[in-house]
C-alpha cells in the first residue's frame, strides 16, 4: 500500500512539475516563439494550417476540443510570422497561453484553467492512457475512407473511422508497446507502432492494391461451390464456444439533410457458438444517452425499431439470409457470379455478387460477398434491397403510417464485416445500415428526405471465462431503443472508444466526448 501510495504521489509530483517548467520556459525565454515560419497556405480546417506550422517548426500543437475547434475554416494572409503570431492567426485567440511541455510539445489553453489539456496529459510520461487519432485518406484521390478498420494486431481491441475517414483509439500505458493495423477493403493495410502517433492527429494514407496475376493461381470458380464451401467451413473459422463483445452502437434519423435525433450506446453482447440461432444473442446496456434536436419545428415524428435487434440479425453466419439458403440449389432466387479478386488485411478474397433472377420481380437483395481465398472465411458483406423493386419494399419497413404523410423506400442498405481473433476465429466486427425514404405531406407536392441508420462497432472481445448476461440484466433488443430509460452519466463515454461523430453530428451533441479504453 505505500508504494501504491507513494507512486500515485510521486506521479501529481512529476506532473506538477511539468506544469511548473512549462510556466518557467514561457516566463524566462520565449525565444522560441519569435522563432520564424513561412504561411503558404492561407484556407483550410484549422487544423490543417497548424499542421503547416508543425511540418516547418517541427513542434506539435496538443490541446482539446473545449479550447480550439479542428475543423473550424480559416482564412489568413500568406507571408512571414513568427511562432506566436501564426498561432494567433490560425486560433484567432490573443487570450490563449501558450507553454512549451519538453522539447516538440505546444500546449496551447484557455486561461484560467487549472490542468492542462486531456491531449496535453496523453503526451506526458505517467498518465495512464494515450490516445492515437487521426484520419484516413486514399493515397491518390485524398478522399476519407470511411469503415476502415483501426485495431490492435496484438489484441482484439479497435474501432472504425467515420465517414469523414476519421478516428480515435485510447490505450493503456501497459500497450504503448503494440502495432497499428488501419486496413479496408482494396487497400494496403498500414501497420505503425501506436506509441508513435501518440499525442497529435495524423493523417495516415491508404494506397490502394492492384492484385497482379502473379498473386492469383488462375483457376475458373464456380461460385455457388464456393459459397457452399464458406458455409461448411464455419465450424473452422467461426467460435462454436461463446464470446463477449464490448460494443459501441449509435442510431439517427435525418429529416430535410438535417439530423434530429441521435441515440447512442456502449453494449454488452453475448453470442454463443455460431451454430446457434441469432435469438440466443443477449444485450446488456451499459450506458446511453440521446440528443434531439430542439430547434426542428417541422419535423416527422420517426421512431428506429429494433435497431439492435436488426445488428444482430445481419450477423449473416448466424442467421443466414435468403442470398446464402442453399445457394447451390436449382430453385435458389438469385444468380451468382465471381466478379473480382480484393484484398482485405493483405489476404486475398474472392469477390461473389448476387442479385435476384431477372424472372423474380419482388424486391430481393443483390451485393457482394467477400470471402477468403485460403480459408473460405467470409471476410465482409455487402448488400442492398434491389433498387429495381425498392419501392414495393415500402411496407416491409413500415409499421404504423401517419396520415398527414406518405413514405417511400428509396434505399435500403447493409454493410456488416469481420474480423479474425489471435486464435483464427472470426467475430462480427461492424455493422450498419441505412434506410432512406422520400416523404411527402397530404396536399403538398414537394417532398423531403428521411434517412434512418443504425451501426455497431466491435470495440473489445473476450473469449475466457465468457457468462451469459443474468436475465435480470437482460436488454430486449426488439424494443424501440431511443426510448429506453437509463440514467445519464457525465463521463459518458469513459472508458470505451467509439466511432467519432461525423461533421453533420456534431452541432447535436453538446458534451465533448472523452474516450479512453478499459486497462485489460
Amino acid at each position: 500500500m505505500k508504494q501504491a501510495a507513494g507512486y500515485i504521489v510521486y506521479r501529481a509530483l512529476l506532473c506538477s512539475f511539468l506544469l511548473l517548467a512549462a510556466a518557467k520556459v514561457q516566463a524566462q525565454d520565449n525565444e522560441w516563439l519569435n522563432r520564424k515560419v513561412q504561411i503558404a497556405e492561407t484556407r483550410g480546417t484549422r487544423y490543417q494550417l497548424l499542421r503547416h506550422v508543425s511540418e516547418q517548426t517541427g513542434y506539435l500543437f496538443v490541446y482539446d476540443s473545449q479550447t480550439l475547434n479542428n475543423d473550424a475554416q480559416v482564412e489568413i494572409r500568406k507571408g512571414e510570422y513568427t511562432l506566436h503570431d501564426a498561432i494567433v492567426a490560425i486560433t484567432g485567440n490573443r487570450n490563449l497561453q501558450i507553454s512549451l511541455i519538453g522539447n516538440n510539445h505546444i500546449a496551447l489553453r484557455l486561461p484560467g484553467r487549472k490542468s492542462i489539456s486531456h491531449a496535453v496529459a496523453e503526451a506526458l510520461p505517467g498518465n495512464k492512457y494515450f490516445t492515437v487519432s487521426g484520419a484516413v485518406y486514399d493515397l491518390f484521390s485524398k478522399e476519407p475512407v470511411s469503415s476502415a478498420t483501426v485495431g490492435v494486431v496484438e489484441a482484439s481491441i479497435g474501432t472504425v473511422t467515420n465517414r469523414d475517414g476519421r478516428f480515435r483509439i485510447s490505450l493503456p500505458d501497459s500497450m504503448m508497446h503494440v502495432t497499428l493495423r488501419i486496413s479496408h477493403v482494396g487497400y494496403e493495410s498500414l501497420e505503425l507502432k501506436a506509441a508513435s502517433r501518440m499525442g497529435t492527429p495524423s493523417d495516415f494514407m491508404l494506397e490502394p492494391k492492384v492484385v497482379s496475376l502473379q498473386e492469383v493461381v488462375v483457376r475458373v470458380v464456380n461460385p455457388r461451390n464456393l459459397l457452399q464451401q464458406m458455409l461448411d467451413a464455419r465450424p473452422q473459422n467461426y467460435s462454436s464456444s461463446p464470446i463477449s463483445l464490448t460494443a459501441f452502437y449509435r442510431e439517427g434519423v435525418e429529416h430535410k439533410k438535417r439530423n434530429v435525433d441521435l441515440t447512442e450506446a456502449v453494449l454488452k453482447v453475448y453470442k454463443p457458438g455460431f451454430d446457434q440461432t441469432y435469438a440466443a444473442d443477449q444485450v446488456k446496456l451499459v450506458k446511453m444517452r440521446r440528443i434531439l434536436d430542439k430547434q426542428e419545428r417541422d419535423t416527422i415524428i420517426t421512431k428506429v425499431k429494433s435497431g439492435i435487434h436488426s445488428t444482430l440479425l445481419l450477423d449473416v453466419i448466424k442467421s443466414e439470409p435468403d442470398f446464402l439458403d442453399s445457394p447451390d440449389a436449382a430453385e435458389s432466387l438469385y444468380d451468382y457470379t465471381h466478379s473480382d479478386i480484393a484484398v482485405i488485411d493483405n489476404r486475398l478474397a474472392n469477390v461473389i455478387s448476387f442479385e435476384q433472377r431477372k424472372a423474380v420481380k419482388e424486391p430481393l437483395y443483390r451485393g457482394e460477398l467477400f470471402i477468403d481465398t485460403e480459408n473460405n472465411a467470409l471476410l465482409e458483406a455487402r448488400f442492398e434491397v434491389n433498387p429495381a423493386y425498392v419501392e414495393k419494399a415500402t411496407n416491409l419497413f413500415i409499421e404504423k403510417r401517419s396520415k398527414n404523410y406518405k413514405l417511400t423506400l428509396r434505399d435500403a442498405r447493409y454493410t456488416v464485416s469481420y474480423k479474425p481473433l489471435p486464435n483464427g476465429k472470426y467475430y462480427m466486427n461492424h455493422v450498419r445500415g441505412e434506410l432512406e425514404f422520400r416523404v411527402r405531406r397530404k396536399r403538398q407536392w414537394f417532398s423531403s428526405s428521411l434517412r434512418i441508420w443504425f451501426e455497431l462497432v466491435t470495440c473489445k472481445v473476450d473469449t475466457e471465462q465468457v457468462q451469459s448476461i443474468p436475465r435480470s440484466e437482460r436488454l430486449s433488443p426488439r424494443t424501440v431503443f431511443s426510448e429506453t430509460q437509463h440514467p445519464y452519466d457525465v463521463d459518458f463515454w469513459e472508458n470505451f472508444n467509439v466511432i467519432l461523430p461525423e461533421d453533420e453530428l456534431r452541432d447535436l451533441i453538446i458534451n465533448n466526448l472523452t474516450e479512453v479504453m478499459e486497462t485489460p
